[in-house]
């Protein structure tokens, strides 16, 4: 299965406005300059496009394409591109900023920024997506660049889509370039262990909080909502490492198994069913709502926004929650889960694993050099468990939750380079 930057699917909570409004409060903590606060809240850059594509039936329609550049103060902006029907201007500009702070979580050298085109690729057949795909980076060209703004794979697009997108761009430089987009086939430059990245960063947020909080993983249970790359990922890890995984679930519903699930034998059944869960006998089907509730000691939701909610939150039982998907818990739901005393690791650190091996395969791609799967692992969770430690530690010092922690981390780094770089 592709991987994907995980990002929410539908504007339910403005997501501007709920990045905003955690954006507004570490900046206040942080006691950040009125200036360098405008400078960070507004995107550098946003593009509009028209793209007149021909059908397969001869007709040509007209798609609308995003990008929206938040920062390059860091280096050039990195993010996905997604092809889905409910793409907006709001939700790309909030993905694009979440990047900016995910970026500067984990200390890589890079911006953030996000695009995409509203269409149904399901609705879509090969020929008409690789010419969206081609239409949009001409349309891109004064933007996309190995040293300027990076993409990669989101929803709707996976490797294939990158693939089309590296060789529409190196067409128009004269020049193989595979530095500029990552989340590439292999065999065109893509790193290895990239496609479990996410998951793995997430099992690595969640080990280094369990143990914070004493809890020890060969003991513990679990429920994962989503069961896409992320979460199924996720599981796996996580089953390896000792938890007992009693719950996941994907569109279809959600299975529990107080005994824990098998989690190979779940993958293999979807893998076998169009990519669904559905009719899986290995476990009891429940609710989705009713995963969220279970009484584990871990929730890991990497799914979709906005799944834990001020009409839910209080029913949460989970001592741990680490976030997979981006936006999972509304801005509402913050300060009951806070009131509760859950330890909540948020997504802008606990799912930057995908982004922190997006910047090894751009690394490998400059250097013409591939790193082994053991090296990339070795890296990506070093830097996983070195950015944990320096939220908790500031989360600790200002006494705020880990989600505000991660943002000022995030922030004063930002807007420190922005000083240092001399804003005009």
């Amino acid at each position: 299965m592709a991987y994907i930057e995980p990002a929410p699917l539908k504007d339910k909570e403005n997501p501007f406005e709920a990045m905003m409004s955690r954006f507004k409060v570490a900046s206040e903590i942080l006691g950040l300059e009125e200036e360098i606060y405008n400078v960070l809240k507004n995107p550098a850059r946003q593009v509009i496009v028209s793209l007149p594509v021909t059908m397969d039936d001869g007709s040509i329609r007209v798609f609308e394409g995003y990008r929206v550049i938040h920062s390059t103060i860091l280096g050039p902006s990195k993010g996905g591109i997604r092809f889905d029907p409910h793409v907006n201007l709001d939700e790309v500009k909030a993905l694009a900023a979440w990047m900016t702070w995910k970026c500067a979580v984990v200390d890589i050298p890079y911006g953030g920024a996000k695009g995409g085109v509203t269409c149904n690729p399901r609705e879509m057949s090969a020929g008409e997506i690789e010419r969206l795909m081609r239409a949009y980076t001409q349309a891109m060209a004064d933007v996309f660049g190995p040293d300027r703004d990076i993409p990669a794979p989101d929803m709707g697009t996976g490797p294939r889509e990158m693939a089309w997108l590296m060789d529409q761009f190196s067409r128009n430089q004269g020049m193989t370039t595979h530095a500029v987009v990552t989340g590439k086939p292999l065999v065109m430059g893509g790193s290895l262990g990239r496609t479990e990245a996410t998951g793995r960063g997430v099992m690595v947020s969640a080990m280094a909080a369990m143990e914070k909080l004493k809890i020890n993983p060969y003991k513990a249970t679990c429920a994962v909502q989503g069961f896409g790359n992320v979460g199924s990922w996720a599981a796996r890890l996580l089953h390896e490492r000792g938890l007992i995984v009693q719950a996941v679930s994907d569109l279809s519903g959600a299975y529990y198994n107080e005994k824990g699930m098998d989690i190979e034998k779940a993958v293999k059944y979807r893998d076998a069913n169009k990519g669904s869960l559905e009719g899986f006998d290995g476990a009891e089907k429940i609710s989705n709502e009713a995963l969220l509730t279970l009484p584990v000691d871990l929730l890991v939701p990497a799914a979709t926004e906005d799944v834990i909610t001020s009409s839910n939150a209080t029913n949460i039982k989970a001592k741990l929650i680490v976030e997979g998907a981006n936006g999972p818990t509304s801005s509402r739901a913050d300060s009951i889960i806070n009131e509760k005393g859950i330890v909540v690791v948020p997504d802008i650190l606990a799912n930057a694993g995908g982004v922190t091996v997006s910047y090894f395969e751009w690394v490998q791609n400059r250097l013409g050099y591939k790193w082994t799967a053991d090296r990339v692992n070795r890296r990506s969770d070093r830097i996983m468990k070195d950015a944990f430690n320096n939220v908790y530690k500031t989360a600790q010092e200002y006494k705020v939750p880990m989600r505000i922690a991660a943002y000022m981390v995030a922030i004063d780094k930002v807007s420190k380079t922005y000083k240092f770089r001399g804003g005009y």
